[in-house]
């Protein structure tokens, strides 16, 4: 495992290794020893997989204190392309997004801190995404940014949403920032 620093404080990509023989392949998630040394603290309370079509846009979501958490976020199957938008008010990269590629080919954890945003775009059918959460889900502090509010290009003409995601504020009318 290497982890790389993004420029969003805290948010960090955890390149992992896949190693593949005759049977398949082979890949280690999680070493609390590398995370613990690299002060990465993930006390996980929940765990769930999504699958999703081609062009299916999730996002961007993310907690409000007292269910607020950090989050991985690893893909099983497919492709995705990941965004993580930054929206604690006294960041100095508030607003901000980092985007990344990540496949089952080129296996990587994103490790989401507290107070960003995450969403992604599927780039294969079927695509399977893990996600491992610091809280237990929380219908009151569960919220979102809409996807086209903060000037990331999305590159699909015709994305697919659900209806809670295309309904979520924008960023600038977003009341439950941190």
């Amino acid at each position: 495992m290497e982890i790389e620093n993004t420029f969003i404080e805290g948010l960090k990509i955890v390149h992992l290794n896949k190693i593949s023989d005759n049977r398949g392949s082979f890949t280690k998630m999680f070493n609390e020893d590398i995370f613990k040394s690299n002060n990465l603290r993930i006390d996980i309370k929940e765990s769930y997989f999504s699958v999703s079509d081609q062009h299916v846009i999730r996002g961007m979501h993310f907690q409000s204190p007292p269910a607020e958490h950090s989050k991985l976020v690893f893909v099983n199957k497919g492709s995705i392309i990941d965004v993580v938008l930054d929206i604690r008010k006294n960041s100095a990269t508030f607003g901000q997004y980092f985007t990344t590629t990540v496949s089952e080919d080129k296996p990587k954890l994103i490790y989401i801190p507290v107070g960003c945003a995450h969403g992604f775009l599927s780039l294969k059918d079927h695509t399977i995404v893990s996600y491992m959460q610091t809280s237990v889900y929380n219908k009151e502090c569960d919220h979102g940014i809409h996807y086209n509010s903060f000037n990331f290009d999305w590159g699909v003409k015709v994305p697919i949403l659900s209806a809670r995601d295309e309904a979520f504020v924008t960023l600038k009318d977003c009341k439950n920032l941190f």
